[in-house]
């Protein structure tokens, strides 16, 4: 996949999710953009890791540099799911502008977090 860099952004991090298996349960870590754009790669890892038997997810925010509205709506649709289905689904908090966007949506304190 080629690499598209955004003129005049130092910062620019190609998305791409890193799935990191541990001890009792699976760590996603998608770093990059969340966005309009990016969601389905997250949404498509998160679905497999499931259809695959895994029912702890930690989703760990760290490495994002942005998220918006759809980033949002995934997370809460995955927490939603694992709620009904009875898996654990865990986020790590991400950087100020990745929580700020949770806080501003008024999601924050209903997702379940744990530390990092």
């Amino acid at each position: 996949m080629p690499t598209i860099s955004a003129p005049g952004r130092d910062d620019f991090v190609p998305f791409h999710c890193d799935i990191e298996p541990e001890r009792g349960c699976v760590r996603v870590v998608p770093s990059g953009e969340l966005d309009l754009a990016t969601t389905p790669q997250l949404e498509r890892h998160l679905r497999d890791l499931t259809e695959s038997g895994f029912d702890h997810v930690v989703l760990d925010l760290r490495r994002l540099v942005f998220m918006d509205s759809t980033g949002i709506r995934v997370i809460l649709k995955q927490n939603a799911l694992a709620q009904a289905e009875g898996r654990t689904f865990e986020l790590v908090a991400g950087p100020r502008a990745v929580q700020r966007a949770l806080e501003v949506a008024g999601v924050l304190d209903l997702l379940p977090f744990r530390p990092a």
